[in-house]
């Protein structure tokens, strides 16, 4: 197995050499991915050789170490994957060889920090470039690589993609390929990259924002520069999809009205949350309607919409699991309940068939049992887009991270539960069966120790009450106040990160919308149309046929959401404009009778007068008198977004 040379970057020892002459990475625009994680990696360990936090790297003197390189990256790299580099070598220190003092974390909070910190210096078109690049393929340039060493990564790329629906359209879940083999991987050598590591094949065909969420580096999720990129791709500012062709592929690229296809609107993460918060709603008044309904001995119409509902989520969620790939697709939250609603309704299905075609009226009341579980499941599920809103999207990550302490807690609960439970049914024998001694004490562990204790004498007149005052302190004081004490613990630190925890949520939210390859996209329920229509026809037709028809077939069942969305849209632009308008009448109080005064609000931010005045001629189709023209009022506009800009790239770099 070839291996790239591991020499340090660095070439002497570093005992009196001072930290802003460390050597700096020289990456070409066409340096291999291999070679850029070399010299990134190198300079990673000989600059930080000491434990820090996030906060200290970022303000702390420490942190001058990092300029440097930070403004050798901003001046000279335009490697189109530089910033995926830094991520997967974030990911690499943070999976390597754990050490006592966390330098190797230190070394990934490092990565993050000069990601964004490049990052802040790009313009708007170069942001969206290094952002949403993918990794295409590995080249070695080693000399002792294969000579079919890209072919072999090119094998491993083409096996995770697959076709969906007869679309030949590649598509790579976020996680796919993030397995046991990747998340053990040590690394003993970060300068260390050869053809077949793990790390580099296993984020091919994901781009730098999909890489972050994957790796979970919440700090640099949470920073202003990247969540404008992550707002801009929810609310359609940034779409993948331009038009709808059998040969389109999929590109990060600026909305334009006038080129892109009205269809491609069905891909903007906001409209398909939308419009799914939509088939819920609907989801639940056919639930509703079949539980108060309630004809066991008749199959109803309301009944058999509730059975494509039903199917139509399990098929859409089957997708969903295929594009963002088992580990991602369970970072979601509401993907536990997904699963609820789809499990509880097959159960419900099944039940009612065999209780319809053997005319049990036993087995049909329990269908319809199964059924009003489904509650539990789909009411919550219904209010999801709450989670968007930061009050509500900060106690989701809370109560995943107590769950999981809690689960962990119940074991020890458990094991002492059965010690007594054992105990005492022995001692009781002939006074408690063993499910009476467990309902007792089950309301013991909840609060009612009153219970415990009335009946310890009959549970043996000796042993009993010593046995129960046990069984009380161990339950209702140390371990309910231990689990108390473990949550708030929980709940604390979870809080103290609570802006990093919830835009994480939010961009894991948005990125799973937007990850998929599938060129045409069917809300359910209209995406049980294709799949019965244009299966069978695969065995038959080629498979640009079929995306073809495919195309057509979105067109003329999507029609109404494409009307609503744009209608929405233009809505929208005219309150924009109107309240533009309101606005600048508002600043034009300000101006001066002579026209010739900048706005005095903004005078402290200009570097002159002369920068924002407002011309005392008059633009074309104004005359004297009248104000501001429309052409005078887009200068000033214009002027004061440039403005604006250049203050908060200011604000978004350290040190100013």
């Amino acid at each position: 197995m070839a291996q790239l040379p591991q020499t340090p970057l660095s070439s002497g020892p570093r005992t009196g050499q001072s930290e802003w002459q460390l050597p700096l990475p020289d990456i070409d625009d066409d340096e291999p991915l291999a070679e850029v994680l070399r010299q990134l990696s190198g300079f990673f360990v000989d600059a930080i050789e000491a434990p820090h936090t996030f906060e200290q790297l970022r303000t702390a003197s420490i942190g001058h170490i990092l300029k440097p390189l930070i403004r050798s990256l901003s001046e000279r790299c335009h490697h189109p994957d530089v910033i995926s580099a830094l991520l997967i070598l974030k990911w690499r220190f943070a999976s390597g060889e754990q050490d006592d003092r966390g330098v190797n974390e230190a070394r990934g909070y490092a990565c993050e920090i000069v990601a964004w910190n490049f990052l802040a210096h790009l313009p708007e078109h170069e942001l969206i470039d290094y952002l949403l690049h993918e990794l295409t393929t590995l080249q070695f340039d080693s000399p002792n690589a294969p000579a079919d060493a890209e072919e072999v990564v090119q094998e491993d790329v083409q096996s995770s993609r697959r076709p969906e629906d007869g679309n030949d359209v590649e598509r790579s879940g976020l996680l796919w390929g993030r397995g046991p083999a990747v998340t053990q991987t040590s690394l003993k050598d970060p300068r260390m990259v050869t053809e077949n590591d793990e790390p580099l094949s296993s984020f091919i065909g994901l781009n730098a924002l999909e890489i972050a969420a994957v790796i979970e580096a919440k700090q640099f999720l949470s920073q202003r520069v990247v969540q404008k990129v992550v707002d801009d791709i929810w609310n359609g500012r940034i779409i993948f999809w331009e038009s709808l062709s059998v040969h389109t592929k999929k590109k990060a690229k600026i909305y334009n009205s006038g080129r892109a296809d009205p269809y491609c609107r069905l891909r903007v993460p906001k409209y398909q949350k939308s419009f799914e918060a939509m088939f819920f709603a609907l989801f639940l008044v056919l639930y509703y309607a079949v539980l108060v309904e309630r004809k066991p001995e008749n199959f109803t119409v309301v009944e058999g919409f509730l059975y494509v509902w039903i199917a139509a989520f399990a098929y859409d969620e089957f997708g969903e699991f295929q594009d963002a790939g088992s580990s991602f697709y369970g970072t979601d939250f509401w993907s536990l309940w997904d699963l609820g609603i789809i499990g509880i309704g097959f159960a419900y299905m099944i039940s009612r068939v065999i209780g319809l075609a053997k005319n049990d009226a036993y087995i049909t009341d329990v269908a319809f049992d199964i059924l009003s579980l489904e509650a539990v499941f789909l009411l919550p599920r219904v209010c999801a887009l709450l989670s968007l809103i930061p009050f509500f999207g900060t106690l989701i990550p809370c109560l995943k991270e107590m769950t999981k302490d809690f689960i962990k807690f119940l074991g020890i609960v458990v094991i002492l539960f059965c010690a007594f439970l054992t105990t005492f049914t022995m001692l009781a024998r002939g006074e408690f069966t063993a499910n009476e001694m467990l309902w007792t004490m089950i309301n013991i562990f909840f609060g009612s120790s009153y219970l415990g204790f009335d009946i310890a004498t009959k549970i043996s007149p000796a042993l009993g009450p010593a046995l129960m005052l046990c069984f009380v302190v161990l339950t209702n004081i140390l371990l309910l106040t231990s689990l108390i004490a473990i949550l708030s613990q929980v709940f604390t630190k979870v809080m103290n990160h609570a802006r990093e925890e919830y835009l994480y949520q939010y961009s894991v939210f948005v990125l799973e919308a937007s990850a998929s390859r599938r060129l045409t996209y069917y809300f359910p329920p209209l995406n049980l149309v294709p799949l019965l229509l244009f299966r069978p026809l695969r065995l038959c037709l080629p498979s640009e046929q079929i995306r073809s028809a495919r195309i057509v077939l979105l067109k003329v069942t999507h029609f109404p959401y494409i009307a609503s969305i744009w209608f929405y849209e233009e809505l929208n632009a005219v309150m924009n404009r109107w309240q533009t308008s309101s606005r600048f009448q508002k600043r034009l109080h300000f101006v001066n009778a002579d026209q010739n005064t900048p706005i005095p609000h903004l005078q402290p931010h200009l570097r002159s007068r002369s920068e924002l005045s407002v011309p005392k001629t008059p633009a074309s189709g104004g005359r004297p008198g009248q104000g501001l023209s429309e052409s005078d009022i887009a200068v000033v506009l214009r002027r004061i977004d440039e403005r604006l800009a250049k203050l908060e790239r200011k604000l978004d770099r350290p040190g100013t």
